[in-house]
């Protein structure tokens, strides 16, 4: 069974206009082309248009490359810079985040607003409005009324609904059709014909709720992950501390039945779990002291990263009689993926960047970097006095490291199955 196979009884067609090219936005519109929908992707970026009608991708992906080229050759798939008239709407645009009082930052909506506008004037009765980017709860009613004051026509005349993505980088064009989703309507009837929609090429559970609730359901899965994986990085300072292997720690007390420890790491990244329980924390922050605290644990994570690298880098700096040279192993904010959205391991190497230090970074996953200059792993190997692993890439395993200074934060080098 390939990554796109899709049931001949679930297909229909429709056209579907795609608002974001980006790291969902393109996965879904390829997905959605070989399901027999035709597609117009909308992106404002106009590099990404013409990389897409190439047939070329501009992130990776696995499999996106080959999925995009065919979806375009086929004619099922054309990008431009401006919305369409199409049966479908799906909004995939960021949502970053504002400082906010007491330390708390603030969700920001304004791309999904403009894009919900930006829509509006081609809207007709009848038409299906999909919201996918992770949203504070109330977002989709917003969207509801930024399309109501430009086109007149309200959620009775439209079926308008919220359906998180929750698909993880490296495996998104398979996640797509075979993980379970959420919509949620603003009405019943949106939400059933947001189930209609996505069962033309989903293959997991559909299911329906409220468009408040499935907002809060994309936020409680990244919160949970954030949480446990700060109970991780906090053991990972314990650990440091006492001399203990923190992933042997882990590895044993996984052992429990009733236990499921997660791996720490440098920090945490993703444009998802590093900034939906903001989402939460902004809506309630009298009522979130855990969701707040552990948001600032995995922070903490990275500022003692650096902490750590500088004070090694200066104990080599004796012993070598002239500054060590630190390399930086992995930019991204996962394995495997050239997503630099909010990476705890771009942080790190940027600041002791900025620091003084002499960084050496290596990103297999990126060609180039606007402020970053990036060297290849073999230049790393041999010119680094410390490697800091930060991000466990698969070329970062297996390494002989013997001799070698090695501070590493994701496991890569351990080699009893443990990493």
């Amino acid at each position: 069974m390939g990554a796109f196979f899709v049931p001949e009884h679930k297909r229909l067609t429709s056209t579907c206009c795609i608002i974001g090219l980006g790291y969902i936005g393109l996965p879904t519109a390829a997905v959605l082309a070989r399901s027999g929908h035709r597609v117009i992707g909308v992106d404002v970026n106009a590099q990404v248009v013409a990389t897409v009608n190439q047939g070329l991708i501009h992130i990776v992906e696995p499999d996106l490359g080959k999925a995009v080229a065919e979806a375009v050759a086929s004619g099922a798939l054309n990008a431009q810079l401006t919305p369409a008239l199409a049966d479908v709407f799906l909004i995939a645009v960021p949502t970053p985040f504002r400082n906010g009082p007491n330390g708390i930052p603030l969700p920001n909506i304004d791309y999904v607003l403009a894009a919900a506008r930006s829509i509006a004037p081609l809207l007709r009765p009848g038409n299906l409005v999909l919201l996918e980017s992770t949203s504070p709860v109330g977002t989709t009613e917003q969207v509801a009324a930024a399309i109501s004051e430009v086109s007149g026509l309200n959620s009775d005349q439209l079926h308008i609904a919220y359906c998180p993505e929750r698909v993880l980088p490296g495996r998104i064009l398979t996640e797509l059709i075979s993980n379970d989703r959420v919509i949620g309507g603003l009405t019943p009837a949106a939400a059933e014909a947001g189930k209609t929609f996505y069962a033309s090429f989903c293959q997991g559970q559909l299911l329906t709720t409220s468009a408040r609730t499935a907002e809060l359901v994309k936020l409680t899965e990244n919160s949970n992950r954030d949480v446990n994986i700060a109970f991780a990085n906090e053991l990972s300072l314990v650990c440091d501390r006492l001399g203990i292997n923190v992933r042997e720690l882990i590895r044993l007390a996984n052992h429990h039945p009733r236990v499921n420890v997660l791996q720490p790491g440098c920090g945490v990244g993703g444009h998802c779990i590093a900034v939906d329980p903001w989402f939460i924390a902004a809506a309630a922050p009298d009522i979130t002291p855990l969701i707040q605290t552990a948001r600032r644990v995995n922070d903490g994570k990275s500022r003692w990263v650096i902490k750590q690298v500088q004070e090694r880098a200066a104990a080599l700096e004796d012993q070598l009689g002239r500054p060590a040279r630190i390399g930086c192993l992995g930019l991204a904010f996962k394995p495997n993926v050239d997503d630099l959205r909010e990476s705890p391991a771009l942080q790190i190497t940027t600041e002791l960047m900025v620091a003084g230090l002499d960084v050496l970074a290596c990103e297999p996953n990126l060609s180039d970097h606007p402020t970053i200059k990036l060297h290849s792993l073999e230049q790393l190997l041999a010119e680094a006095d410390l490697l800091v692993f930060l991000v466990a890439h698969t070329p970062f395993k297996g390494l002989d490291l013997a001799g070698r200074a090695v501070f590493d934060l994701c496991g890569v080098t351990e080699h009893d199955g443990i990493a």
